[in-house]
């Protein structure tokens, strides 16, 4: 149960973080609103680390794949992308956009267990939701402007 609240709330921040970020560039630029992104998440995991008890920092050099260490790069163009869809679509709908892909592609990571994640068995009734859900956005999409035909 924790986990799904916690997911909760990670999907109402990032919801919330898309509005301010967008809300920052128009005040500057996509490019500089995505660095104070990370210049304050950085900030924010400093600040936190210390209250952790500042475990070794090093130790992540050993992760196994490297590549797992540009989590950081691709979270600089997530907060681009965010940016970008939510001042084109709306919140609604990129949102929606975001998290349907984030579905398919999580699936697809363990279904073929990349990136050194679990692998899953294939399942119909999984490839059906995720069906099921971007037929929603589609309709989302189509119906969603007010206009109903």
């Amino acid at each position: 149960m924790a986990g799904f609240l916690i997911a909760m709330i990670s999907g109402a921040l990032m919801s919330i973080q898309g509005v301010f970020n967008t809300e920052v560039t128009k005040s500057s630029s996509i490019w500089v609103a995505a660095g104070f992104v990370q210049i304050t998440a950085f900030a924010a995991c400093l600040v936190m680390w210390f209250v952790d008890g500042r475990p070794q920092v090093m130790t992540m050099f050993s992760v196994q794949p490297k590549i797992a260490l540009l989590g950081g790069v691709i979270g600089a163009f997530i907060t681009y992308t965010v940016i970008r869809s939510v001042s084109t679509l709306g919140v609604a709908k990129a949102e929606l956009t975001i998290v349907i892909t984030q579905l398919a592609v999580a699936y697809l990571i363990e279904l073929f267990g990349l990136f050194g994640s679990k692998k899953a068995d294939f399942s119909w009734m999984k490839l059906l939701g995720i069906a099921i859900a971007a037929a929603g956005l589609v309709i989302f999409n189509l119906f969603g402007n007010g206009q109903e035909t």
